[in-house]
């Protein structure tokens, strides 16, 4: 287990602040905080060397870039062979579809969330990508028809 990084309240508001923006500059953190810009500046640097704050990114709107569909599907292997799993987990790296992926306790082996354009980009993700891989045994596929809640914020009370 990874060693559990010691937080104080002004850590906490920096990182839930940032979580909302990651682009607010040391100055807006210090306004929100109110601590000074350098003091800001070196908490979220030990955050960030702690590996607490992992990197930042820019968060894309998939209707807008023409991904009409959100798909949940789910996987169960054949055989649980170690390169077998090595393989299916390879695939699943390397498919830009598939955002996340998941090795869940239950039914199925693994859940995996994946975006496409078009009923058709579905059809060939599980058809041509997914079922003919050796390992996999079972597949069932879940659409999304409405979004109640998404993004990756911690709880940080």
């Amino acid at each position: 287990m990874d060693k559990i990084t010691h937080m104080d309240a002004f850590d906490r508001k920096i990182l839930a602040r940032l979580q909302d923006d990651g682009q607010l500059t040391n100055q807006q953190l210090a306004e929100y905080v109110h601590l000074s810009a350098s003091q800001c500046s070196r908490r979220r640097l030990r955050l960030e060397r702690e590996g607490v704050i992992s990197g930042y990114r820019a968060v894309l709107d998939p209707a807008k870039l023409g991904y009409a569909f959100a798909v949940f599907i789910e996987i169960k292997l054949g055989d649980h062979s170690g390169d077998n799993a090595d393989s299916f987990r390879r695939l699943i790296a390397a498919h830009s579809a598939i955002q996340a992926g998941y090795a869940m306790t239950g039914d199925f082996d693994y859940l995996l969330k994946a975006t496409v354009r078009d009923l058709a980009g579905l059809q060939a993700l599980i058809n041509d990508t997914l079922l003919p891989h050796p390992a996999i045994s079972q597949l069932r596929s879940n659409i999304v028809l409405e979004e109640l809640k998404t993004g990756d914020k911690l709880p940080l009370s």
